[in-house]
């Protein structure tokens, strides 16, 4: 009985020195994906960043934290946004950006993720509010430049590499829908009228020097009129128009437009004019 007591006994304590083993092999033995790096730190301090693949740790002396190195995608929060012409907006926006040095993601920043929201946030916030809402709603591809250049510079530090951004929503309340609405009407109205007066102006010089080409060739202007009576006996109408040239009734118009002067006959010639003398008296015989 005794040997059978003390056989139970090493096989338990073997069994217990093998679970032992396990799990520390089980603690020691990391396996990280391709997208995925770890960083160890020894003691608490900063030793190195392993993986991807089978990687070791001291368990108890070593302490590894997993970074993910894929392209993360973040909504930005909608955000109340004053333009610098006093409207009200509101903007959200897609954020597109990635770890580029584990380390400094890690050691630089606590929770890098809720960090680069926030500063997405303030910074769209204080781009946008430089900018009217003309500006905000025509030039989209200026502004996203604008705030993704300024988060890369932020970011660098954190070992964070900004992708892109893109504004994807600007909602605006229904009296400035209106109010644009009724701009975009005046505005088709002006670039219609500058295009009629620009045809009326090109329609006005082609008139003018088929004008001149005509006066140059009188035939042509006889052929014309042949080509106007013909267009005007092919309609169905009762009213036939006749062309009369323009130079038979030049003289008719010169000659009512000339003044008439009256004919005044000649006055009759008078004899001059002799002194009144005195008269002679003859002497009576």
């Amino acid at each position: 009985m005794p040997y059978i007591f003390s056989f139970y006994g090493l096989n338990i304590g073997l069994l217990t020195i093998v679970v032992i083993i396990l799990l520390v092999l089980f603690n020691a033995l990391k396996i990280l994906r391709e997208y995925q790096r770890g960083v160890i730190f020894t003691l608490g301090r900063f030793t190195k960043v392993k993986g991807p693949g089978l990687i070791f740790i001291i368990p108890g002396v070593q302490q590894m934290v997993r970074v993910d190195l894929r392209v993360v995608t973040m909504d930005v929060p909608s955000q109340d946004v004053i333009s610098r012409d006093n409207v009200s907006v509101k903007v959200n926006a897609v954020l597109y950006f990635r770890v580029i040095s584990p380390e400094k993601a890690i050691i630089q920043v606590e929770r890098y993720l809720e960090a680069t929201s926030q500063l997405a946030q303030t910074t769209l916030r204080a781009v946008l509010g430089k900018h009217e809402l003309d500006e905000m709603l025509s030039e989209r591809e200026k502004l996203n430049l604008d705030v993704q250049k300024i988060l890369d510079e932020q970011t660098d530090s954190w070992g964070i590499k900004v992708t892109n951004v893109e504004i994807k929503h600007i909602d605006l309340n229904e009296n400035m829908i209106r109010a644009i609405a009724r701009q975009a009407e005046a505005e088709r109205e002006r670039r219609a009228k500058v295009i009629h007066a620009e045809g009326e102006k090109q329609a006005a010089q082609a008139l003018m020097e088929a004008a001149e080409t005509l006066a140059r060739q009188p035939s042509a202007m006889q052929l014309r009129y042949l080509q106007t009576l013909t267009q005007v006996a092919g309609d169905k109408s009762s009213t036939l128009i006749f062309p009369v040239p323009v130079d038979l009734l030049s003289g008719l118009m010169e000659r009512r437009a000339a003044p008439s002067t009256p004919t005044v006959p000649p006055a009759p010639e008078t004899p001059p004019l002799q002194p009144d003398l005195p008269r002679r008296i003859d002497p009576v015989a």
